[in-house]
């Protein structure tokens, strides 16, 4: 079966495919698992209209997928790809958790229910920042 994988993923457009397939579903467990952290439902808040936490999580999906690009980009198979991203998105979370540890005035989460802008834009960048230095880890 492996063999088979193989041949099929030396074909570009196979392999462009079964990349983005792997990352998408991947980019769809990271948020849920992203959701499960949260005191706040991501996407019942984005659709009543909650700038800070559409700013939030769409700093996440560019976290998790810049992960993932440099994953892709530095690992020979789709596994090793899985495996580094996975890893890298660990990081991730733990950093979420170390700034929301780390800002003991306030609730992050609470402050980004409660549609404060600057801390959903400081938590936006703040995956995305950390995204790149967890990607160069990895590469």
């Amino acid at each position: 079966m492996e063999n088979e994988i193989d041949t099929l993923l030396g074909n570009p457009y196979a392999a462009s495919l079964a990349y983005v397939s792997v990352a998408i579903l991947a980019l769809v467990v990271f948020l849920y698992f992203f959701e499960y952290v949260t005191r706040y439902q991501c996407w019942q808040e984005i659709k009543e209209g909650n700038i800070s936490v559409a700013m939030a999580t769409g700093g996440k999906i560019f976290g998790i997928c810049n992960i993932f690009r440099f994953s892709l980009q530095s690992n020979e198979t789709v596994y090793q790809s899985l495996l580094w991203a996975t890893f890298g998105f660990l990081l991730l979370i733990v950093a979420y958790f170390l700034f929301e540890f780390l800002t003991p005035v306030f609730r992050i989460d609470d402050e980004i229910k409660r549609d404060n802008r600057a801390v959903g834009f400081i938590a936006m960048i703040i995956s995305v920042s950390i995204s790149y230095i967890i990607g160069a880890t990895i590469a």
